[in-house]
Formats: C-alpha cells, sequence, structure tokens
C-alpha cells in the first residue's frame, strides 16, 4: 500500500495547551490556512492528560494559565478535570476537532530547501506509518518526556517491600489508604500530592534534599470576585484580572531580584504562620533566593493544614539506601513507608525527541542559536513554543501563535517560501551560552539537559527570556524584516491564506 504525503500549509507537534492555541489563532486570525494538529495520545491536554497522580492540579492561575480569548470563571488553581474541561469547551467552540489527529507518534522531521517543505513521518497507534508535509513546523510538544520522570538511582532499592513509583508513572490501582508514604522530592508535584494523599493514607511524609519556597494563599482572586459582585460581563472580567494578576506578577519578580531577603522574609512568614507552633523553619528555608527555581503556589494552604493535623511531616536530608520497611538517612535517622513516590522532576524532551534532518544531516539543537527563544538558526520554517517559567506558559503560547500568523502573513507578502534565523555580521563575535542563565533560574530539569537546548547570545533577540512583562509589548512590534531573519524563494509557493 502505497503512503501518500497529506501536505498542509502547517503541521503542529501536539494536542496540548500550546497546540490548541495555534490551532484557534490559525482557525480565527488567520482563516484559510491548511493545517493540522498531530497528538501522540488518545486525547487532547497534554500534561492534564498524561499526569493521574494523586491532587493534580495546576500551579499557575487559570487566568493567566487559560488562553486570552476564553475567559476563566471558575477557581484560580483548578483541578486537570477542570482544566480539560476548559479545554474540551474552547474546542467544541470554535469547531477545532476536525483539525486533531490522535494516535499520532512524530518520528522523523525532515526538511528540504530544494522544495521549501518538511516531510514528518508519524507512527500511529496500528503500526502503520503515515507521512505529512508541510511548509511550516509548529512545535507545541512541550519540554519533558511524559509518562517517564526522572528517578535517581539510590542503594538497596531492590531491598524495599512495598511499590516504589515515579509521579509521572502513577498507577492508579495503588491503594495508599491507611498506608504510611514516603514522598521523595519537594515542589509544586508535592505540594499537590500531600494533601491529597493525607486524606486516607496513615501518614506522608515529604523527603527533601533541599527546601522549596511555599506561597499559601486562598484559592480565590478579589479582584475577579469584585468585579462580579458588580455584574461585569466576564470577558471583563478576564480581562482585568489577568491584567492585575501580570502586574502584581511582574512587581514579585523584580523584588526578588532587588530586595531578595524582604521577600524571602515575607514568604517564611506565611509558611510560618500556617505550621504548629515551634516546627522547624528549616524544612521550609532554600539556600537560594526567590524565584531561582519556581515558587510552589500551595492553595488555601493545605499541605500545611495537612503537616498541622500530623497527616504529613517534612525530613530534609540526604537518603542513604533503601531499606525493607523505609528509607535510611545518612544523618542516621529513618523514615518507615509502605509506598515510596518520587515526586523528583522531569527528563527534558527536547523538540520530543523526533529526529531532525536539514537537507539530509542530522541536526543537533545544541549547534543552534535561538532567536527569541522560538526559532532557531539553520532551521528553517520552524518554532518551538517554550513558554514561561515565572509567568504562565500560556501567555507565550499565546504570543507566539499571534506571532506566527503575523509571519506566514508576512512571506505571502513578499512571496517567500522560507525564513531562517541567521547571526547578522554584527553578531558573529557574540559570546554563545547555555539556553537558560542559571544564575537566573536553575531547575534541576534544565541543568540537567543543557548540553539537548538550543544555545542563546548576549543579546535580547538571541536569547529565551522569563520577561512576559517586556515581551508582551515587544512581540506584536517585532520587524519581521529584520537582518536576523532571511527570506528566500518561493520555488514551494508562498504560505497564502485564502
Amino acid at each position: 500500500m502505497i503512503n501518500t504525503a497529506e501536505h498542509f500549509d502547517v503541521v503542529v507537534v501536539g494536542a496540548g495547551i500550546s497546540g490548541l492555541s495555534a490551532a484557534w489563532h490559525f482557525k480565527n486570525e488567520r482563516p484559510g490556512t491548511r493545517f493540522v494538529v498531530l497528538e501522540r495520545e488518545a486525547s487532547f491536554g497534554g500534561t492534564w492528560l498524561t499526569h493521574k497522580f494523586p491532587g493534580i492540579r495546576s500551579d499557575s492561575d487559570l487566568y493567566t494559565f487559560g488562553f486570552r480569548f476564553k475567559p476563566w470563571v471558575g477557581p484560580p488553581i483548578a483541578t486537570a478535570e477542570e482544566i480539560r474541561a476548559y479545554l474540551g469547551e474552547m474546542i467544541a467552540e470554535n469547531d477545532l476537532s476536525q483539525y486533531l489527529r490522535f494516535g499520532h507518534t512524530i518520528e522523523t522531521a525532515e526538511w528540504s530547501s530544494e522544495t521549501s517543505t518538511w516531510t514528518v513521518t508519524a507512527r500511529l497507534d496500528s503500526g502503520e506509518t503515515r507521512t505529512f508535509t508541510a511548509n511550516f513546523l509548529y512545535m507545541a510538544q512541550g519540554y519533558f518526556k511524559h509518562r517517564q520522570g526522572y528517578m535517581p538511582e539510590w542503594p538497596g532499592m531492590a531491598d524495599f517491600k512495598g511499590p516504589i513509583v515515579h509521579t509521572e508513572e502513577w498507577d492508579g490501582s495503588i491503594d495508599y489508604a491507611g498506608k504510611r508514604v514516603a514522598l521523595i522530592g519537594s515542589g509544586a508535584t508535592a505540594a499537590t500530592v500531600i494533601p491529597a494523599m493525607a486524606n486516607t493514607a496513615e501518614m506522608v511524609t515529604m523527603v527533601q534534599r533541599s527546601p522549596t519556597y511555599f506561597f499559601p494563599a486562598a484559592n480565590a482572586n478579589e479582584t475577579a470576585d469584585m468585579l462580579r459582585a458588580l455584574k461585569v460581563d466576564e470577558e471583563w472580567v478576564h480581562e482585568i484580572t489577568r491584567r492585575k494578576i501580570n502586574f502584581d506578577q511582574d512587581t514579585v519578580c523584580r523584588r526578588c531580584v532587588e530586595e531578595p531577603e524582604a521577600v524571602k522574609a515575607e514568604l517564611l512568614e506565611a509558611v510560618r504562620s500556617l505550621l504548629p507552633e515551634g516546627f522547624d523553619m528549616k524544612h521550609f528555608t532554600p539556600s537560594y533566593r526567590p524565584w531561582r527555581q519556581r515558587l510552589a503556589f500551595v492553595p488555601n494552604g493545605d499541605m500545611f493544614e495537612a503537616i498541622r493535623d500530623g497527616k504529613a511531616g517534612v525530613v530534609t536530608g540526604e537518603i542513604a539506601r533503601f531499606t525493607e520497611n523505609g528509607l535510611a538517612m545518612t544523618d542516621g535517622t529513618t523514615v518507615e513507608a509502605d509506598i515510596v513516590l518520587a515526586a523528583t522532576g522531569f527528563n527534558l524532551c527536547v523538540m520530543g525527541d523526533i529526529a531532525f534532518r536539514i537537507d539530509g544531516k542530522p541536526l543537533d539543537w545544541n549547534d543552534t542559536v535561538t532567536w527569541r527563544g522560538m526559532m532557531f538558526t539553520g532551521v528553517p520554517n520552524m518554532v518551538w513554543v517554550f513558554g514561561y517559567l515565572r509567568a504562565s506558559w500560556t501567555l507565550r503560547a499565546d504570543m507566539v501563535s499571534r506571532f506566527v500568523c503575523r509571519l506566514l502573513d508576512h512571506m505571502a507578502d513578499r512571496g517567500a517560501s522560507a525564513v531562517v534565523p541567521a547571526l547578522r555580521p554584527e553578531d558573529h563575535n557574540m559570546p554563545l551560552s547555555s539556553w537558560i542563565d542559571t544564575d537566573d533560574f536553575n531547575a534541576n530539569y534544565i541543568l540537567r539537559g543543557q548540553d539537548k537546548l538550543p544555545k542563546r547570545g548576549d543579546k535580547r533577540e538571541w536569547q529565551h527570556t522569563q520577561d512576559y512583562w517586556r515581551e508582551k509589548d515587544e512581540f506584536p512590534a517585532l520587524d519581521l524584516d529584520d537582518r536576523a531573519l532571511v527570506y528566500s524563494g518561493a520555488q514551494a509557493g508562498s504560505i497564502a491564506a485564502e
């Protein structure tokens, strides 16, 4: 049977929140664009589909994690089920199902300068292979391996009598009712799992090598509640609340750099006020300044309520080895456990682990330099959505979607079939370094994968930044005729919207 390639203007990889943003923008802001969204999983949702661990919920507020074009009307922190329902509503309201194809695992992507097209091969769940060609490739597949978390190795793991499972690989059949659970790790995942498991487990002990900053607050938004009480339309509630949240986040991020000790004191006091009197604050006092890693939001302080009620505890230190009945720490103490749950982070997945080739040559992403954190030198007609880590991911996903619509219009106006970032003469002696400045943000999963990621330069246009508050004004004004963007002819025709 001949595998005939289907051709599109754009192939979008991934039907999570980034891919769905792209689909909405292509349909609504660039009507006539021929596109398809290819997704490996059996349905949409990305993280909110694959994450199954107890209590799974957002760690960003849904007013900004939700789309700019669809108001969020629930509590700021939402469960995976609520987020999937929101995404499903957006798909139905915009008739996007026709563009979504599930069960397609992308294996290769090859660019041909001769035809100005990408050829993408996908393996279906049946084992069959499908081929797609496209003028433009939109990578919206995320940045970590779903269903496979980062699991360190400790001596004695084979000796432990109970199950050892990573949160990324949680098996819903595991019964933890009345059991002692040792949760290894800290951060947003731990803050989610602990209160959820503490309801039925005998005891949940968070075993952490080093503390994380937590930010406890009510799962409500005063601005939104006030506007609703005044009978303001939801579209206005959404927009005003988003602006207020982003303004406040900008203030906090700047203060973390300008007056880190003051912010640290405020965060620690908020935690101390929710803990039992005399609780040792060493367990919640990180060694780094706030926002060098993500702040973990704790809605309604529920994790600290579990600690206060004696249903959860914290141990800070190094694990020496696993034993039959738990963990032995290097300080000689032990943590008794029936189940060990690892919330030890992600494995980085750059460009979906797809085998890329440019004109027959294998592509090493570490040999490229990023332009604006979304395009890459030597890689034509492609963007990658890598959202914000300090602000909501979706803020950048929506901005990249709008930018690509504008870029495709510009290419059509020029009659160009290809565009590729290239260092300008003034950039050739520019110092190059890792994808993210580790003095600014040092999450372990990124540190472990720097050699797989594109490089950045010392000029703003050759970097991925965490600065939504500048980029929200910069992106709409980006000069599409900048010399860093090199356009070429129309061998395969321009990407025209009808």
